[in-house]
């Protein structure tokens, strides 16, 4: 056993691990969590018997931050001088690691990243056997006391390294999510922020072309650049969404198609070049699911529910509610063996994706249904939008007011119209014609606010400017 000193390690989040470098994230913090990382999993499967196939490594990936590759070798290290083999996939995005892990039946995986957040920042994304998540609740809370006390095991074998680089089983199994012999000429913008979805963008248009798919990319911000010359790519910012529109209009593309840096969420734009909200998107793919699959559960989180109950229900499907967060909708996928599961901030998940999220299969999805329903993209939403309006996700920064006393407040204040009450995540009031959820971040101090109406935008306009107003006055403000 090695003594390390009690240095706090702080970056661990509820679902992963986000730190500032040189503040509470450095080469020396990854050590321990690989480290970490690798005795729990280990420990996992002599105490719970997990399945005696799988291999003794660890996935591991990074995504193109200059902080990344330093990082990944430090964690790689723990995870050898622990006994456990590495399996290296490079740089690679989040999904990656998640196909990998099930793939290759490993122990566990990481994917080194910070995802949309500032360039100072990085983080491990951490999965178990299976790709199943790990949160606070599932281990990572064991992996963080462990890191920081640093009481590791003595071994005498340490792990070894393998280099697996080559991403044709990933690829082959991305393209079995579609038939390209239905693809129809397509113009389509894709712009991976200089993040690291290029060359999964490259291999996906190789195999498009070997189809003979009549498919037209316009590549923007497409080269990997850790230093992210044209910003954090993070399209839910509305500054950096301008790109990508302007260049649908000035190449007449049918779709334009954005991802953040490491591609697990995939967001688009319509011909028009109009940002189409994640909650009806999760509604269009829950319906081309439905028309291939009926009568299959969909999951999807409680923000935003009109459009997606209304279209499950169409389809005489089976609609489950899950709380916000990938490893509640993965768990409740699991537990339902629903075919699709989508949340308005863009995560898109997929039983046949062992359960995960997918940047890439959306906008696969999306082509292949633009070309079978011959309508674009603003036919198959529009309808949708006009059917159950909503606000678009709202974020309040907050100073001196507790989050929690403003959720008891606006309960108390909307209590006399005897609204059905929700409190799976946040706070969720029915009225009938409309509803609202308020639930805070989990990682900022933010609330965040959606409001919805049954076919009303006057309803819905009013309703957005009435909390605004009464949020305001408790001290948040629009962020």
């Amino acid at each position: 056993m090695t003594a390390y000193p009690n240095k706090a390690i702080t970056s661990f989040k509820a679902y992963d691990i986000r730190g500032e470098l040189g503040v509470n994230l450095d080469e020396d913090i990854a050590y321990r969590i690989g480290r970490a990382f690798a005795q729990i999993l280990l420990q996992q499967r002599a105490d719970h018997d997990v399945n005696e196939e799988l291999t003794r490594a660890i996935v591991i990936g990074c995504d193109i931050r200059d902080s990344s590759e330093s990082l990944k070798t430090a964690t790689t290290q723990g995870i050898l001088d622990a006994g456990v083999d590495v399996i290296d996939l490079g740089m690679a995005g989040t999904e990656e690691v998640y196909f990998a892990t099930s793939h290759y039946q490993a122990l566990g995986g990481i994917e080194v990243t910070a995802s949309h957040n500032p360039i100072n920042y990085n983080g491990l994304k951490l999965v178990r056997e299976g790709s199943r998540p790990i949160s606070s609740d599932t281990g990572l809370a064991d992996i963080q006391q462990l890191a920081q006390s640093g009481a590791f095991n003595t071994v005498t074998t340490l792990g070894n390294l393998l280099n697996k680089t080559d991403k044709t089983a990933y690829i082959d199994h991305l393209m079995s999510f579609i038939d390209t012999s239905n693809l129809q000429p397509l113009t389509i913008v894709i712009n991976s922020g200089n993040g690291s979805a290029g060359p999964v963008v490259d291999l996906l248009e190789q195999r498009l072309i070997a189809a003979n798919a009549p498919i037209t990319m316009i590549k923007l911000h497409h080269e990997p650049d850790g230093s992210f010359p044209n910003g954090i790519p993070n399209p839910m910012i509305y500054e950096n969404r301008r790109s990508t529109q302007q260049a649908v209009l000035a190449n007449k593309a049918d779709l334009g198609i954005a991802f953040d840096g490491d591609f697990d969420r995939c967001f688009l734009f319509d011909a028009a070049g109009e940002f189409v909200e994640g909650s009806y998107i999760v509604g269009m793919l829950a319906q081309a699911f439905l028309q291939k699959h009926p009568q299959e559960t969909i999951v999807y989180d409680p923000r935003v529910i009109y459009n997606t109950e209304a279209i499950v229900a169409e389809a005489g499907a089976k609609a489950q509610i899950s709380k916000s967060g990938h490893s509640f909708i993965k768990q409740v996928m699991r537990e339902s063996g629903a075919i699709y599961g989508g949340e308005m901030s863009a995560h898109h998940y997929f039983r046949d994706f062992f359960y995960c999220d997918s940047g890439m299969i959306p906008w696969l999805l999306t082509i292949e249904l633009l070309s079978t329903t011959g309508k674009s993209l603003t036919q198959l939403v529009n309808e949708r939008i006009a059917a159950y309006p909503s606000s678009g996700e709202m974020n309040f920064k907050l100073t001196d007011v507790d989050a929690k006393a403003i959720i008891e407040r606006i309960e108390h204040q909307y209590q006399h119209a005897n609204p059905n009450k929700d409190l799976l995540d946040g706070l969720s009031l029915d009225f009938g014609e409309w509803r609202f959820n308020l639930r805070t971040s989990n990682t900022e101090p933010l609330i965040r606010l959606n409001i919805e109406t049954q076919g009303d935008e006057a309803l819905l306009k009013d309703k957005m400017g009435e909390i605004q107003e009464w949020l305001e006055g408790q001290g948040a403000v629009l962020a």
